[in-house]
């Protein structure tokens, strides 16, 4: 997203974060702007049944919280790391003077926010009319081309475990694993090593 030399120029600090820390929780303001050096990290928030919703999942190279940080509003869910990673963090006044002397960041910024916008909305459609396979391979397919999953022999690798791909579409776990098996059936997916391969 924002170069190193860049981010580092305008006062970023390197964090580590061990798996399961908390980087920002649900209800606290925004004050700096987080991009991954590596690592991986989920976005989630819980139902009155304590059920996990994950708003999204972000890699190395990826940014996250930014809609409540350009709008001054509360986060709407929790990030957390789900490995162990490292993040750039830059306050929010750098952030905002980095972005107004660079217009080709501000570009991918607004790039990286409309790929994340237009994919809720495909998203919200398929979790309200769709058919849990429909579902799994929407999701699935976009993560191919949004998370650049890697390709090998088998095909591209995904890299959600069955929980998180039941926690982004809205079905139990359970639901999941019976939908990967009859996709297999189908010639859709590849299970290879408990792997799931497109």
């Amino acid at each position: 997203m924002i170069t190193v030399e860049l981010i580092e120029k305008y006062g970023a600090i390197k964090k580590s974060f061990d798996k399961n820390d908390l980087i920002f929780e649900e209800g606290n303001l925004p004050l700096s702007y987080y991009q991954i050096v590596s690592g991986e990290i989920k976005m989630s928030n819980y139902n009155d049944d304590g059920r996990e919703f994950i708003q999204g999942i972000f890699y190395s190279g990826q940014s996250f919280g930014e809609p409540p940080l350009f709008l001054n509003q509360k986060y709407p869910a929790n990030a957390i790391a789900v490995e162990n990673a490292v993040i750039f963090i830059l306050p929010k006044k750098n952030f905002m003077k980095l972005l107004e002397e660079n217009p080709k960041v501000s570009i991918k910024i607004i790039e990286n926010l409309a790929q994340r916008l237009y994919y809720k909305s495909v998203m919200a459609a398929e979790i309200s009319t769709q058919e849990p396979e429909h579902r799994v391979l929407k999701l699935i397919d976009h993560g191919i081309v949004y998370f650049n999953f890697q390709k090998d022999k088998n095909g591209f690798l995904i890299n959600f475990t069955r929980q998180q791909i039941g926690d982004l579409t809205g079905l139990r776990v359970e639901t999941v694993i019976r939908t990967i098996k009859a996709l297999e059936k189908k010639g859709e997916l590849k299970i290879i090593n408990r792997k799931v391969y497109r």
